[in-house]
């Protein structure tokens, strides 16, 4: 929804049931002009969710039931769709499941073979701890941009201190994008990396705010 707002033209795979929240799910995309697979509404199962509670200080607890989400398939994608892309962007949710991590690894490797470029988000921080083997299965060789905050960066290194997660993270990511709270971002190349600094702001509620992050450069990539 980011990218298509920004002025690009997307295409979302997806698994959702057939109940209340998946019907609003699939409306709320076909509204913002997100395109979709048109079997993404199964019978059975139920739809994904998340609850988050905010802070006062806007800190966030994020608890996310993937659902029938984790039961995307392979003949869930739109093959014509990926290779006509500029970018292939993708969730390190995937990771949850045999099946999905298999739809994401046949989506890289159509997409490198496409020359469409890659990227992915390692999603949060509980992935990285319990989905690693899956996670790296769908990075294979490694990807053209890696997306991940701070926390997930120090939980893949397995480290505390920024500099070693970086170091580690540029063998598996051309480019890393990685957002540090009200501290900015770090945005790492093959031979410089540079700290962009945040916008001071009175912060009420920051969900989200690393989709956007992400849709912002994925756009100006493709502009």
């Amino acid at each position: 929804i980011a990218v298509q707002a920004f002025g690009a033209s997307t295409f979302y795979s997806c698994k959702v049931a057939d109940d209340e929240i998946g019907a609003f799910f699939l409306q709320d995309l076909a509204g913002a002009g997100v395109a979709t697979n048109p079997n993404a509404m199964a019978k059975s199962a139920k739809s994904g969710r998340c609850l988050v509670l905010i802070t006062p200080d806007a800190e966030r607890s994020m608890n996310t039931y993937l659902g029938i989400s984790s039961n995307l398939s392979i003949s869930d994608i739109d093959e014509a769709a990926l290779v006509a892309s500029r970018y292939f962007y993708l969730e390190g949710y995937l990771s949850s499941s045999e099946q999905s991590t298999a739809a994401a690894i046949a989506c890289r490797e159509l997409a490198e073979s496409a020359q469409v470029k890659t990227a992915i988000s390692l999603s949060d921080p509980s992935m990285v701890e319990f989905f690693r083997a899956p996670l790296e299965k769908i990075l294979g060789n490694g990807v053209d941009h890696l997306f991940c905050n701070e926390e997930e960066a120090l939980t893949w290194a397995r480290t505390d201190r920024l500099d070693v997660a970086v170091s580690e993270l540029r063998d598996i990511g051309k480019h890393l994008n990685i957002t540090l709270g009200s501290k900015g971002s770090l945005v790492v190349a093959a031979h410089e990396q540079q700290l962009v600094p945040g916008y001071r702001v009175d912060a009420l509620d920051t969900t989200g705010a690393g989709d956007m992050y992400a849709g912002g450069c994925l756009y100006g990539w493709c502009t």
